[in-house]
């Protein structure tokens, strides 16, 4: 029996045969070749080398990268690596080079993205609570998720203007976010709490701790004719910060409710509506030099209700924490004694119960419209009060007669009030799902978590502009070690003014 061998040139002059083409992932022939004569069966081996290198061939081509990553991506996805160690799916999607050079803009100053500036026009009213949010919160409605961001960045500027200048100096030049508003007043509050002289003398360079009367918010309106025209009104804006001092610290922690003023009140009524002391000594409060906040605010916002009067007017109240609480005093506040005054709407950021059930029907029956932004893993927005109504009193029916009289006559029967849009610490792919409790209650880590909403079933969104320099300066502990490692490799700059999805 003859044994057949391959004729070796033969062989490669029939593999130089074939080119690679790069529409199609085949081998197509180039140009015939002039080749000797062989037996039949010679033929027949080299034609299933050739089959075998038409299947093999195209995984060793230099140059088709795009099929060697479609292949890893098929292999990924087969391993279902988000069952087996999730962090190694987010690794290997996050830290692709498509997204190192998404990190790296948002942790640029130089390559700001801005969010569309839509025209609200008739529609404002329904984004300023006229139907309580229905259909706007979950999903997050595109133009709601805007505004909240931009009212809190009016929060951000009040922060900003109080720890550069703690002393309480009027600010005539607090810059804001927003270049179409002025502001036209600014706001302090005074502590009924007294501290002891001699803690003064321990910390002298610390004394702005514990003034009685400390600067905590502005005023401001809008005066450019093209975003009134765009916002389809002339916007007022309060904006509130949250505790920074040490007798503001003591004020929150007086939780017993009082009642609020009435014009005929009945003693004898249980169901009387209440806040909480600490709150409403804040906002009442007047000092020897200076008005309460509550009357400064009320003159202010009543002299711009009387100044355009005649024009679509809004009044929005925005707060953090402490601010957040204090921004539902002020509606109320506004709605009762303004004459004349327009819709009015409180959008909180972290913010805790304020009063018992009885303030949020009061609230309620003015017209008063309010959205809570909260994230689930912030204490503050739990407490004060030892019954839950986390629910916005949909247990009511639930509860029997002896609950109901326990809850109306108990001095720590708290409330939410209004809608609720929560977020969630574990949703962002950049912060750790364990963070510390500042971070959790931290200003910028809601507007990060706001910016990335999409609805409470859907992943962080990943077209979210806000910047990330200033969430990393400040809670970098907080931040996972893939980004942390990472950010130190680009060049950042450490400026106060940052991109974000507002302007």
């Amino acid at each position: 029996m003859q044994t057949l061998t391959p004729n070796t040139d033969l062989f490669h002059a029939k593999r130089r045969r074939f080119t690679c083409s790069t529409k199609t992932s085949t081998l197509i022939q180039a140009k015939p070749l002039s080749v000797s004569l062989a037996s039949k069966t010679n033929k027949d081996h080299l034609r299933n080398l050739e089959n075998i290198l038409k299947t093999t061939s195209t995984d060793n081509l230099d140059n088709n990268v795009s099929s060697r990553t479609t292949s890893t991506s098929t292999l990924l996805g087969g391993l279902s690596l988000a069952r087996i160690w999730p962090q190694m799916k987010a690794a290997v999607d996050e830290m692709s080079p498509k997204n190192l050079k998404r990190l790296q803009r948002l942790l640029s100053k130089s390559s700001e993205e801005r969010s569309p500036k839509n025209k609200l026009g008739s529609k404002w009213r329904e984004l300023h609570g006229s139907n309580n949010w229905a259909g706007l919160l979950d999903p997050l409605d595109e133009n709601l998720r805007r505004e909240l961001v931009r009212y809190g960045e009016f929060v951000q500027a009040a922060y900003h203007a109080f720890h550069s200048d703690p002393e309480g100096s009027p600010r005539d030049d607090i810059t804001l976010p927003d270049k179409s508003f002025k502001v036209t007043k600014s706001l302090y509050a005074t502590s009924s709490v007294h501290l002891p002289k001699w803690i003064n003398d321990v910390a002298p360079d610390l004394r702005w701790m514990t003034k009685q009367t400390s600067w905590v918010g502005y005023v401001a309106v809008c005066d450019d004719p093209r975003e009134i025209r765009r916002m389809g009104r002339r916007e007022i804006v309060i904006a509130l910060r949250g505790t920074a001092t040490l007798l503001e610290w003591s004020e929150n922690f007086r939780p017993n409710l009082v009642s609020m003023p009435e014009p005929k009140p009945d003693p004898s009524d249980p169901t009387r509506p209440k806040v909480e002391c600490g709150f409403n000594s804040l906002y009442t409060t007047a000092s020897q030099h200076a008005p309460s906040l509550a009357e400064s605010l009320i003159g202010e916002i009543s002299r711009l209700v009387d100044l355009y009067a005649g024009e679509e007017l809004s009044i929005s109240v925005t707060g953090h924490s402490l601010g957040a609480a204090i921004a539902l005093l002020a509606a109320d506040d506004i709605a009762e004694r303004v004459p004349h005054a327009p819709p009015v709407s409180v959008f909180s950021f972290g913010g805790p119960r304020v009063g018992n059930r009885e303030f949020a029907e009061r609230l309620e029956s003015k017209g008063v419209k309010v959205l809570r932004v909260v994230n689930s893993q912030d204490v503050v927005t739990k407490v004060p009060g030892i019954f839950s109504d986390n629910d916005n009193n949909n247990n009511k029916q639930g509860q029997n007669r002896i609950m109901e009289m326990v809850e109306r006559n108990n001095p720590w029967a708290y409330s939410h009030v209004g809608a609720e849009l929560r977020v969630d610490m574990k949703m962002s792919p950049y912060l750790k799902p364990n963070a510390d409790v500042a971070c959790c209650h931290d200003l910028e880590a809601y507007l990060h978590l706001v910016d990335g909403f999409l609805a409470s079933n859907c992943p962080f969104r990943a077209n979210a502009k806000r910047s990330l320099r200033k969430l990393l300066d400040e809670q970098r502990s907080n931040v996972k070690v893939l980004y942390t490692g990472k950010s130190l490799r680009f060049d950042r700059t450490n400026e106060d003014v940052l991109p974000s999805s507002s302007s």
